[in-house]
């Protein structure tokens, strides 16, 4: 198995932007109005997981190859198996990410809208080229369920013959999971924004052209629009 070691990557990745943080944060709210003010490419790993599950293995990726008969299947896990398959999902689907990355960031700027915890974002990027969008991880379900593109979720967890149980279960899991990472960001010295019930969105990405310098001349947007296979 070939292991590249951390400033590898992170030499590859020079040319992404990471906009990540806990569910609900504004990931791609905010990333696809970045992007649309400065004609930007995003990468979306939760879009790119179909086409991530085509080509994995079950012997590799036994996590992403799981299959769930119903929704009852699927929510009548306990709290720590569902958080366990979460946790392992992402974690066989990064190979996968980072490669795209790699691949599209060669001659061009990429938004990258994804899940990485503190920890995984020391090894792959640095602070300037990273921002968490954190939400408090509690009753995340029907903030999620309510956005027009979860649409499939909110469908799927309400087919559940007890949806409130099955609700329940997801929000414990996911607070569960995101707990920890939430105190740890607030902890850290990366840049974070809290969405609050008074956040905006031009507030929010206002601070985060700020923070990545897309609002000095350190990025210049007509030299990036001259770059090869733009």
């Amino acid at each position: 198995m070939m292991i590249l070691q951390d400033n590898v990557i992170k030499e590859y990745l020079k040319n992404v932007y990471f906009i990540t943080g806990t569910p609900c944060g504004g990931k791609t709210t905010i990333s696809r109005e970045l992007a649309r003010r400065h004609n930007l490419f995003v990468y979306d790993i939760d879009e790119q997981f179909p086409n991530h599950q085509e080509i994995s293995s079950p012997a590799f990726q036994p996590s992403m190859n799981k299959v769930f008969q119903d929704a009852d299947s699927f929510f009548g896990r306990t709290v720590e198996e569902y958080k366990k398959w979460l946790i392992d999902n992402t974690r066989e689907q990064l190979d996968f990410v980072l490669l795209d990355l790699i691949r599209l960031s060669q001659n061009r700027i990429v938004l990258c809208d994804c899940h990485l915890t503190a920890e995984e974002a020391e090894k792959i990027t640095e602070p300037s080229r990273i921002v968490f969008l954190i939400k408090e991880p509690s009753n995340l379900v029907e903030d999620y369920c309510n956005r027009p593109d979860h649409q499939g979720f909110n469908d799927f967890i309400n087919s559940a013959s007890d949806t409130a149980k099955a609700k329940a279960i997801c929000n414990a899991a996911l607070k569960s999971l995101n707990e920890k990472p939430y105190k740890d960001i607030k902890n850290s010295n990366y840049y974070w924004i809290e969405r609050t019930c008074n956040s905006t969105i031009r507030e929010t990405v206002e601070k985060v052209e700020r923070h990545f310098g897309f609002v000095t001349n350190s990025f210049n947007i007509d030299a990036l629009s001259r770059l090869p296979n733009q």
